[in-house]
């Protein structure tokens, strides 16, 4: 039983076939990671294996953390609130969809939020990042709308290039880079688009350009900053693909945990599906 602290204690630790599954899947996965770095003549360690942990129990992760699988993505706030506190050593990543009135909850329990799919929104998280961690920027990446499917969240690529001006200028935020939910596709070739289309938009981002004058005077060096070369793109089945095109974290969930339950994203359904599961649930 976990002690007073809520901390697991002793009696609390891994089971040992438990963790040599976990080692195994990521032995595997890694595996993958490294083959599609050498086909694009990337260095393995540039790329980041987010293991999406939604609907995992605290005693499998655990044993995932004891593996190597350290860091961790959810898609829920409330979910990840119930885990946090009981898997300690973890590196927490929202995922999923934030919706404004869990903003602070989200700020107060991860160490990064790669869904930030509005200026509002960042805005908010700016606020509330100066308040709960003052002199510690938040790390965030922004979710793009690649495919301008109207069933996925996430920035318009023209309107997020009108928009990162001012983003950019929010002092409590660490503007890490972007990231994508791919279309439903039936080959995983066909999702190479979407993800050539997502590093180029950030690579035209990154492009230096003088802020307008209307952010004031401290823009300069909020621009110079900038936003970040960070690519989260590439679930279970197209990760390879995704690292081909620049990715520099993925999102892999169903190679390392097994399939699990349909759960929606805090209530909102995504239009890439298997099995009538949002996409989300197939990563």
């Amino acid at each position: 039983m976990p002690g007073p602290s809520g901390v697991p204690g002793a009696a609390d630790s891994p089971d040992p076939a438990a963790v040599a599954e976990f080692v195994t899947a990521r032995v595997h996965v890694l595996a993958a990671i490294a083959d599609a770095c050498a086909r694009s003549g990337r260095d393995a360690a540039d790329v980041t294996l987010v293991a999406v942990s939604k609907t995992v129990d605290v005693v499998q992760l655990r044993a995932a953390l004891a593996a190597g699988l350290t860091t961790l993505g959810e898609n829920r706030v409330q979910e990840a609130e119930e885990k946090v506190p009981a898997v300690p050593g973890g590196r927490w990543h929202l995922i999923g969809p934030l919706q404004a009135n869990k903003a602070r909850r989200a700020v107060a329990i991860f160490d990064v939020i790669e869904s930030v799919d509005s200026v509002a929104l960042a805005i908010r998280l700016d606020r509330l990042a100066g308040e709960l961690r003052p002199g510690r920027p938040l790390p965030i990446l922004l979710q793009v709308n690649v495919d301008a499917d109207p069933a996925k969240a996430g920035f318009k690529p023209d309107d997020l290039a009108s928009a990162l001006p001012a983003l950019v200028v929010l002092p409590n935020l660490d503007l890490r880079g972007v990231m994508t939910v791919g279309r439903f596709v039936t080959t995983t070739e066909e999702a190479r688009s979407t993800f050539r289309a997502l590093r180029a938009l950030s690579e035209r981002l990154r492009a230096p350009a003088p802020p307008p004058a209307r952010f004031g005077a401290d823009a300069a060096t909020a621009s110079a900053r900038g936003l970040g070369p960070a690519l989260s793109m590439g679930m279970s089945d197209d990760y390879p693909v995704a690292i081909e095109e620049g990715a520099t974290l993925v999102r892999v969930g169903r190679a390392l945990f097994g399939e699990r339950p349909h759960a929606h994203l805090d209530g909102v359904a995504d239009a890439r599906c298997e099995a009538s599961a949002p996409a989300a649930d197939r990563a």
